[in-house]
């Protein structure tokens, strides 16, 4: 017997349902709304699903919210670890990487902030689960950071050692994409960048000049 092609939807997927557009609408609510202010039929409506196939599809609004934040992980953190490189000194990486978190927190009015350290975070305290999810996804930027500082030679004793650095720069991070939550825009908070790579370059007691250690970090899902 020959066999054909199915034609049939993958079970629950409306006809013209599309994942990653799915995905997208969806994050946008969640991202500028907060998880608990983003009801379900308004999720509904965003991601153009009936609720049976929402829940068909991803359990419940706590799974379209985790992928919702996976999908946010890649697509809109990629750039903002990319910049790390390494691209050129650690001064202009880490200069590139805070210009990336202002760029990511003030482009889109509609989304302020950072929906892993502002709307995943505000989840986790009351959410075992999102509790998880944002502490893996904080730690994994702090390995990021804790990697490009390594390649670039920071000594890992005295004061400010390498995993107290990453996460001194990941707080400064969190505190600019605070900010811009809260709506300031980027003409207030790149100086704060600035300071942020000057006051670290001075921890190194370095300016940031050591070109050793060029093999790129690979870009995971952060």
């Amino acid at each position: 017997m020959a066999l054909t092609p199915s034609t049939s939807r993958p079970r629950g997927r409306p006809r013209g349902f599309d994942d990653t557009t799915a995905l997208e609408a969806a994050m946008r609510v969640f991202w500028a709304r907060g998880y608990d202010q983003a009801p379900v039929d308004m999720l509904c409506r965003a991601t153009n699903m009936p609720r049976t196939s929402l829940y068909n599809l991803f359990g419940d609004k706590e799974g379209l919210f985790l992928a919702s934040v996976a999908h946010y992980a890649r697509t809109r953190m990629r750039p903002v670890i990319e910049a790390l490189g390494p691209n050129g000194t650690l001064a202009e990486d880490m200069a590139a990487f805070f210009a990336q978190v202002v760029h990511l927190a003030c482009s889109d009015s509609d989304t302020p902030g950072c929906m892993i350290s502002s709307v995943l975070s505000d989840a986790a305290v009351t959410t075992a689960g999102f509790r998880a999810e944002r502490d893996r996804r904080l730690d994994a930027l702090e390995a990021r950071l804790a990697a490009r500082l390594t390649q670039d030679g920071w000594p890992n004793d005295g004061a400010c050692p390498v995993s107290v650095a990453a996460a001194l720069a990941a707080a400064m991070a969190r505190g600019i994409v605070a900010r811009a939550r809260s709506g300031q825009g980027a003409d207030m908070l790149l100086p704060v960048g600035h300071a942020a790579v000057a006051a670290l370059m001075a921890l190194r007691g370095t300016t940031g000049d050591a070109t050793q250690g060029r093999d790129r970090i690979v870009c995971d899902d952060v």
